[in-house]
Parts: C-alpha cells; sequence; structure tokens
C-alpha cells in the first residue's frame, strides 16, 4: 500500500493467524482509536476461534477430531466461509476444495509452531499421498446450504486456509462501516478490501509487490478487494527440488506449473482469496481460460519473466504480468 502524507489518515495494525494485519482509516474528527483496535482484534480473534487448524478448540479443530457420525453445530460465519468454498469446489471441478486438510499437514503445511518460518521438509511416499487423497474429497462431505451442523463422515479434515483469511478482511470492514466509518483501507497478509475514498477525493493506491520475480504494479481502487496466492515464502526444497504450499486437490500434490503468484479482484475478499487459490492450482492456461469464461478480474505472475507467447496468446503480458480481460477492464486507467 502507498499513499501520500494526509493527517486525516490514521493507521493501526497487529498480528492475527500467523501474519500481520494493518488498518488505514480516514479520521478527519481525530477520534481515539483504542475501540476501533480491540473491534478488530475482536473480530479476528472470532475467526480463530471457528477456523483456525492451529487452535485445537476452535470448531473446525472439533470437526476434524470428531468421530464419524457425529454432528458439529457451526456459527453463521462458518457456515458462510464453508458454502463459498463448496461453491467454487463445484465450479472449478476441485481446484479448491476445503477438505484437504490431511493432505495439506502430509506435505508440512499444516498447523506449525513457528508458522514464519521458512518450511523444511521431505517429499512423503506416493502410497501416502494417494491414501489421504482416496479419503478426502468435497463430494464426500455431506453439506447443504443453510444446515446449521456438519456431519463427520469418516477422518475427514477441513482446512479453510484459502478462503478464510479474505472472508476475516470483509467481516471487519463490516463492522468498521456499522460503526461509522465511512472510508478505508484493511489488510491482512496481502489480502485487502477498500471502501470509500481519500479525504482527498481520490481513491485508495495499492502496489501489488511481485516478490522480486518482476516490477511491480499499482492499482486505484475505491470499492472493492484484492487477494494473492503465492508461494513466496511457503515453499521448501527436497533432493533439489522445489515444492510449493499450493496443493492441487486434484493430484494430492504441490503445483508444479512455475505459477508465481495471481492476484483477483472481486467485490468480496473471501471470493477473491478462494478465486486466487482457484486460479493458483489451475496455472497460467488454465487459469486463464477459467477467468475468461467467469469474468474473473485478474493478475497472473511465473517465476520466470512471463513471455507473451505464453498460455497461446490467451493474455496479454504487461511488465511480466499476464492480465485477464476482466481485470483489463476493470483497471483500464
Amino acid at each position: 500500500m502507498q499513499h501520500q502524507q494526509d493527517g486525516r489518515i490514521h493507521k493501526l495494525a497487529g498480528e492475527t493467524m500467523g501474519t500481520n494485519w494493518s488498518l488505514s482509516v480516514v479520521n478527519a474528527g481525530f477520534q481515539t482509536l483504542e475501540p476501533v483496535h480491540a473491534l478488530v482484534q475482536a473480530v479476528l480473534d472470532e475467526v480463530i476461534a471457528q477456523m483456525s487448524n492451529w487452535e485445537p478448540g476452535s470448531v473446525i479443530s472439533r470437526f476434524n477430531a470428531s468421530s464419524p457420525g457425529s454432528r458439529t453445530a457451526l456459527p453463521a460465519e462458518f457456515a458462510a466461509v464453508l458454502g463459498a468454498a463448496m461453491h467454487w469446489a463445484e465450479r472449478s471441478g476441485g481446484a479448491l476444495d476445503p477438505t484437504m486438510g490431511a493432505l495439506v499437514s502430509l506435505w508440512g503445511f499444516g498447523p506449525r509452531a513457528q508458522p514464519l518460518t521458512p518450511h523444511t521438509g521431505d517429499r512423503p511416499p506416493d502410497d501416502a499421498v494417494l491414501c489421504l487423497l482416496g479419503q478426502s474429497g468435497y463430494g464426500q462431505l455431506p453439506w447443504r446450504p443453510g444446515q446449521p451442523w456438519l456431519e463427520q463422515p469418516g477422518s475427514l479434515q477441513l482446512d479453510l486456509c484459502g478462503i478464510a483469511k479474505g472472508f476475516a478482511v470483509d467481516w471487519v470492514v463490516q463492522r468498521l462501516r456499522q460503526e461509522g466509518w465511512a472510508s478505508g483501507l484493511f489488510e491482512i497478509g496481502g489480502e485487502l478490501r477498500g471502501w470509500g475514498e481519500r479525504p482527498d477525493g481520490r481513491p485508495w493506491r495499492i502496489q501489488l509487490g511481485s516478490g522480486g520475480v518482476d516490477a511491480p504494479m499499482a492499482v486505484a481502487l475505491r470499492d472493492g478487494a484484492l487477494a494473492t496466492s503465492g508461494d513466496y515464502w511457503h515453499h521448501f526444497f527436497s533432493d533439489g527440488k522445489r515444492y510449493s504450499h499450493t496443493i492441487d486437490p486434484r493430484t494430492g500434490s504441490p503445483i508444479e506449473h512455475g505459477l508465481a503468484s495471481v492476484t483477483v479482484h472481486h467485490d468480496e475478499c473471501m471470493h477473491a482469496d478462494a478465486l486466487a487459490t482457484v486460479l493458483t492450482v489451475m496455472g497460467a492456461k488454465e487459469g486463464m481460460e477459467f477467468a475468461r469464461s467467469n469474468d474473473i478480474a485478474a493478475v497472473f505472475r511465473e517465476h520466470p519473466p512471463l513471455q507473451d507467447h505464453a498460455c497461446g496468446g490467451l493474455g496479454q503480458s504487461c511488465a511480466g504480468a499476464l492480465l485477464s480481460p476482466a481485470w483489463k477492464a476493470r483497471f483500464a486507467t
């Protein structure tokens, strides 16, 4: 995030979900921000209490540890996130799947004591991957929209990390707007949502970093969300091969197509977060086709500079980035 200094824009920051959060709000009346900080932290703590695999007493951890046939009551927020994840799982043919918790842990990307330290590990045996893949899959989850409980079919492990952080951004912004904050920008670990505009009437200006892959890109944002999925930090090397933290639910193994990151714009950060994961799993070629057919505003970046001929001419190369038609239309200026 980049913007000129303005005394009416006030900032707060904190930690959550193994990363950092930051808030910029237009505070022309110079109100005290202690209640705002408390509100933000309370919302984030509630998301963790419901959806964090790192918390043994969370709703998701209790479901994962439950016996076959038992039911876990779902808070409305959890149900909304799970419903969105199941929607995109079905729409994408399983490129996003909230039931991959066991495989994520098998590859070493599950809960860890030090989540911000670099990953180290070895490739698990193929038979172990195939075994867990056969025991997982969103089609095995007995779920219906509006259902206030979830039945454990048998050792199914949920993981909402590909969507929960985006939902947390949305929920915080919703609560802030309810409290009368008319303009601001809230971010958790790279997932962000803006509303309203700066005091001078200009939109928020967001710089999309590329983790050193190539030149950054700046966009103007008044209302809407941006989410990025990438493997700049979460990966490990085994026998000289780089393994991304992004698991392809269709194969049970990390993606191998060399896509460094995908950034998606959507009205809601929850959906932007989910779609960034979907497109990352699909890769540049399949992902661009999916973005085209579903009118998704997305930017694809690969580890080597993306060339004009990449993806068979499906998109336009711009400073190493492949832009979907919806992205070019949304951020034409």
